[in-house]
């Protein structure tokens, strides 16, 4: 997890840069939000977090990767 805070603007710089490096969604197009279930069986996010995904910063979407990736709970 990244305190953007406590970055300087180079270490947030080279984050950002690794960040461009890695996959943009977990989705491994089996989605089970779009047929009621509050968790997605495919990739483990929540319908909230599907639906906002587009709109996330990149630290919100690191932060969710690092969540669904402890908890497992995705078929990702």
């Amino acid at each position: 997890q990244v305190d953007v805070s406590a970055c300087s603007e180079a270490a947030y710089a080279a984050w950002l840069e690794w960040y461009a490096s890695t996959p943009d969604t977990p989705c491994i197009a089996i989605c089970s939000t779009s047929q009621g279930d509050a968790l997605c069986k495919g990739c483990g996010r929540t319908f909230e977090e599907v639906q906002l995904w587009p709109g996330m910063s990149p630290v919100e979407k690191r932060d969710t990767w690092h969540r669904i990736t402890v908890e497992s709970t995705g078929w990702r």
